[in-house]
């Protein structure tokens, strides 16, 4: 008897262990990599992250299902490099309102140093509890926009007229602002137009969570998948590839220098960053 419950022990030990270690694991994996390049400061301008307002990962058509909504990293990551390099920063989301937080990207296990920042932030969790609609704003006020993923962003960034229309406007805003997203979140770009009609994304490069991702969670119920939807629109999706792809990340930036896009939620951090260099970089007007 006590030889079973001194294996007991050790193995509750080595699971203690484990558990206590899985995020270092994940992290060391390639999960939210550090950001090792230049930052920027660019006190005065303005930048505007945007969100789903879709909580329920359901089938199409359905109204039940596990809550979801946007990834927290892929909000805070952004947010924050924005908010550290002197930039105004608003929240916004389809519908305004409360923005859905997927559970678990808060979880221990998917916690990174932003978003525990955020959890002890009350002026961000105020923007997230009250977000601005974007049919109230005009993007073209702003100098960079960031597009966040999450699962619930495959249910209304790219079924969003208004988003589209805004997008397409602000493509052509006297300020040109630097246009970006990760994951999911590039596909609020999918039905932007030119002058000419034509989808504003047609012949760029780009990325976004990639289809064998998807497929590696075996989430393939939502209704728009990134890597299909960019290469319907006529982006040259690229993407790179892990033994796992959740662990992978790629960031582009498309040859005008116009449209930033991270591939995962690994790529948040580096994306901000690219959208903010693009901008520093700017001959001076």
């Amino acid at each position: 008897m006590k030889k079973l419950f001194a294996g007991l022990a050790i193995g509750l030990g080595v699971v203690g262990v484990f558990v206590l270690l899985l995020p270092q694991i994940l992290h060391t994996l390639g999960m939210h990599p550090e950001y090792t390049g230049p930052s920027f400061d660019l006190p005065g301008k303005r930048a505007l992250v945007i969100t789903t307002s879709h909580d329920v990962l359901a089938a199409p058509g359905e109204t039940e299902g596990p809550p979801t909504g946007v990834v927290a990293s892929e909000m805070t990551h952004p947010y924050y490099v924005f908010l550290d390099g002197g930039m105004q920063v608003d929240v916004a989301s389809i519908d305004g309102g409360k923005i859905p937080v997927a559970p678990n990207s808060l979880s221990r296990t998917s916690s990174t140093p932003e978003t525990r920042r955020f959890q002890k932030d009350s002026i961000f969790q105020a923007k997230v509890e009250n977000s601005i609609k974007i049919d109230d704003l005009d993007f073209g006020d702003y100098d960079i926009i960031f597009l966040a993923g999450g699962w619930g962003a495959a249910y209304d960034l790219g079924y969003s007229p208004v988003l589209a229309e805004k997008i397409s406007s602000a493509y052509y805003a006297e300020g040109k602002p630097v246009i970006g997203g990760v994951c999911h979140g590039v596909l609020g770009l999918i039905k932007a137009k030119d002058r000419d009609g034509n989808l504003l994304i047609a012949g760029r490069r780009m990325t976004g969570v990639s289809d064998k991702q998807i497929q590696e969670l075996n989430i393939e119920i939502t209704p728009q998948h990134p890597e299909t939807e960019l290469r319907k629109a006529g982006a040259r999706y690229e993407s790179r590839s892990a033994f796992r792809d959740v662990f992978a990340t790629h960031t582009v930036v498309d040859e005008e220098r116009r449209f930033v896009t991270g591939q995962n939620q690994n790529s948040s951090s580096e994306t901000a960053h690219q959208m903010m260099q693009v901008l520093a970089e700017r001959p001076a007007t």
